[in-house]
């Protein structure tokens, strides 16, 4: 944009000219501001994060089979990309990171990739439904994908699956087969595997505990050690509903039950009571018997040796 000296009268120009000079740049630069103000510069579009919508939008999956949803970012940058359940609002993982105790959720991810796909392992019928691919910009971007799971009989698909175990990996639940436990106590289970196993699903009855449930309450921790895994099932308040068979199945070996007993209060009592009323029932009679012995020892010392009374 280019500004000129206008003056009107050369007998101003002659006697002010500085002050007509600096008029005129402060106009000219008055008119450039005003013309940067209404170019404004905007953010490139290209710039911004979007999904490459190849993946399919409804996905389909057999019960204890695992379902993959897909989810590819372009230009993420430093933004985050999350999963999250669209029947509860609950955000299952966050980048890498996983926010649900059920761990069979978890985040497909290689370094350096622009794929931010869901693996959900033993898949179940109630994890069908919507789950949102989200990317934190502003406003914010999501990907709906539906998934459907065909239900079928879970312990079926396990023992179908049994003949696929490396018969030397197998699982052991630590303690009795028979548990019994108070109402209202928490019941611990821990279940050792001899392998790595790369995850391990905690079965109450037929069906895959549900970290999630309105029950709440239950926690799993699953750890690596140096000759295998261990994995730590824990429900607080246990309730009658609580009682029943619970099986250990870790990943490529042989699963693992144990069955829990919820009891009143009173019930382990009266066992202990009754217990410790036997062995106190037999206590008279072992002294008894030790007593008879003794007199009759003492009676045989005698009679061998006659001089000695």
């Amino acid at each position: 944009m280019a500004c000129w000296l206008t003056p009107t009268n050369t007998s101003i120009l002659k006697i002010k000219p500085l002050i007509l000079i600096l008029l005129n740049l402060n106009i000219c630069i008055e008119q450039v501001s005003a013309t940067s103000f209404l170019i404004p510069h905007e953010p490139s579009n290209i710039d911004r994060p979007f999904f490459d919508d190849i993946s399919p939008r409804n996905v389909s999956a057999v019960v204890g089979e695992i379902a993959i949803l897909r989810c590819r970012v372009k230009n993420k940058g430093n933004r985050t990309v999350s999963w999250m359940r669209k029947r509860d609002l609950h955000i299952l993982t966050t980048n890498i990171y996983t926010y649900t105790g059920d761990q069979r959720f978890s985040v497909i991810h290689t370094p350096s990739s622009e794929d931010w796909d869901l693996k959900i392992e033993y898949a179940q019928a109630r994890d069908s439904g919507v789950y949102e691919c989200q990317v934190n910009t502003e406003p914010k971007i999501n990907l709906a994908i539906n998934l459907q799971i065909k239900a079928l009989n879970d312990f079926e698909s396990i023992n179908s699956n049994r003949r696929h175990y490396d018969s030397k990996a197998r699982a052991k639940i630590l303690g009795s087969t028979e548990i019994h436990v108070k109402r209202e106590s928490t019941i611990a289970l821990t279940c050792s595997v001899n392998t790595h196993a790369s995850s391990v699903i905690w079965y109450h009855g037929s069906s895959i505990v549900d970290f999630d449930s309105l029950r709440g309450g239950i926690s799993l921790e699953t750890e690596k050690t140096d000759v295998g895994t261990t994995s730590r099932l824990m429900l607080t308040r246990a309730s009658f509903k609580d009682s029943g068979n619970y099986t250990c199945v870790p990943n490529g070996a042989i699963p693992a039950s144990v069955r829990v007993h919820v009891l009143t209060g009173e019930q382990p009592a009266a066992m202990q009571t009754s217990g410790s009323r036997r062995k106190g029932a037999y206590t008279p009679t072992i002294i008894f018997i030790s007593i008879k012995m003794l007199l009759y020892i003492s009676r045989l010392y005698i009679d061998v040796n006659p001089k000695g009374r």
